[in-house]
């Protein structure tokens, strides 16, 4: 009788470069959101650690250092590359302004990126219209909507640089210890 042996974690999961890379991405990104609140408004919000929106995007910060990390470690020219890229462009791809730069007749917008950006903005409207209810209106005292849900052009862009710029650098500390 054959037993299956299971790998041993620590040289799997806590070695693997590319899955530290998009940790690291996404919790640099958290964090600096996290501490711009704090400067901008002078009030700790833990919130913003698990939050969406917002400057810079962690869904690009992680899915970019995947995707350059993957094609550090295993070529850039290998499936896996292109499975990691072509994550990083359906997560990216909605919030950059396509039409604008002539790319695509109409602006793209399929995935969650695009989407939560515009329920964002038809949140800050309803809440608007909420806030100039009067008192007596029964939804006057209905709890606001979630305005911070997407990112603009430039958070996706800023969340991308930031994890390029993450995985370049676990690359050079993996180049350097090995």
């Amino acid at each position: 009788m054959h037993y299956y042996k299971f790998p041993i974690m620590h040289s799997s999961i806590f070695t693997n470069y590319p899955l530290i890379s998009s940790i690291v991405a996404f919790f640099i990104a958290q964090s600096i959101k996290f501490f711009t609140t704090w400067y901008k408004e002078r009030r700790w919000d833990v919130k913003q650690f698990v939050g969406s929106g917002g400057m810079p995007s962690s869904h690009s910060a992680t899915v970019t250092a995947l995707t350059a990390s993957v094609g550090f470690q295993e070529g850039f020219g290998g499936p896996l590359f292109a499975t990691a890229l072509v994550l990083a462009l359906i997560v990216t791809i909605s919030s950059l302004p396509l039409k604008q730069l002539g790319l695509l007749d109409r602006k793209v917008m399929y995935d969650a990126t695009g989407v939560r950006l515009q329920a964002g903005r038809q949140a800050e409207v309803l809440n608007q219209i909420v806030y100039e209810l009067p008192a007596e209106h029964p939804l006057a005292e209905s709890r606001p909507l979630r305005e911070l849900l997407g990112h603009t052009p430039p958070q996706v862009m800023a969340g991308g640089l930031l994890g390029i710029l993450t995985a370049v650098i676990g690359h050079l500390i993996t180049v350097a210890s090995s």
